[in-house]
């Protein structure tokens, strides 16, 4: 009876341990860094998962943001080849491709850069995924190659507490961000969090302007401010007939140029966004397909 109690209890204590470490998560694998070019943080995960499609556009596609262009792409070079560069925010009016430069500042550094040169590398991490910054930094300061982190669409709320790691990751923290390693961020805000007229005026703290000195601190961390601001008629007109002319649209340019601004019209903007939206719906009437990478 006691030999057989015994073995009952061992079988069940085993049956456990097997449980456990079924719920136990396993090592994460080790990311082959040359396996791509671009990867996306997966924090969950704890790896970086390799992009073998790219959603982006030609560099010649992107119009109406000469300087802005210039000025990311100089930066980016700059970073490539190892000389020094500032942590960018690109911030302004929505649909002006502030994430489509990113993408296609990067690939055009990479199509220039001479053989044996190892390419630079884009990691997206996500916004909800901020606080695990320090972590990624981590994980890429030990490569050999050169990484550009690009957060798109990065703002904060009142009560997130999450944008502090990103000020000691960027700027500031005891290790500082590794020399291999940029950040690229786009916003729609140019401080990335809320400033409410509340904060100047019905203030209890002792000094008011600590609040918003707060708030001011982190777009602080960027070395490099791009603003992005609506475009003019003849900028949308421009994209639209680039666009066209890319993919070998056949339309009377009267027609382009009627039918294009009759679509900015319902919508009630003009952007980059806007312009490819069109693009997409005068293909689909005319029979053709687009390139999926393209944005």
């Amino acid at each position: 009876m006691n030999t057989q109690l015994t073995e009952s209890l061992e079988q069940k204590l085993d049956r456990l341990i097997a449980a456990v470490s079924a719920l136990t998560p396993s090592e994460p694998v080790p990311t082959d860094l040359s396996a791509a070019d671009c990867f996306v943080w997966s924090a969950e995960k704890g790896v970086l998962e390799p992009v073998q499609r790219v959603n982006r556009v030609d560099m010649s596609l992107i119009r109406g943001i000469d300087r802005v262009r210039d000025l990311l792409t100089e930066n980016t070079r700059r970073f490539a080849e190892k000389l020094p560069a500032n942590n960018t925010l690109l911030w302004g009016a929505r649909g002006m491709g502030k994430s489509s430069l990113v993408k296609a500042a990067h690939a055009a550094i990479n199509n220039e850069r001479n053989d044996g040169v190892s390419p630079l590398k884009l990691v997206e991490i996500h916004r909800e995924d901020i606080d695990t910054l320090p972590k990624l930094m981590t994980l890429l300061k030990a490569s050999d190659f050169r990484f550009i982190l690009f957060c798109d669409d990065l703002s904060f709320d009142h009560d997130d507490t999450s944008y502090k790691s990103l000020k000691a990751a960027l700027e500031g923290g005891v290790e500082g961000r590794p020399d291999n390693v940029l950040f690229y961020a786009t916003s729609n805000r140019r401080h990335l969090l809320p400033r409410d007229m509340i904060e100047n005026e019905r203030s209890t703290a002792i000094n008011p302007a600590e609040a918003v000195e707060e708030k001011v601190s982190l777009s602080d961390r960027f070395g490099l401010w791009l603003g992005f601001h609506k475009c003019s008629q003849d900028e949308y007109l421009e994209m639209v007939s680039s666009y066209a002319e890319h993919y070998g649209l056949e339309v009377a340019e009267d027609e382009l140029r009627r039918d294009s601004l009759e679509w900015a019209t319902t919508r009630g903007s003009r952007s980059g966004r806007v312009a490819w939206q069109y693009i997409q719906d005068l293909a689909g009437r005319l029979g053709k397909t687009l390139d999926s990478s393209a944005e």
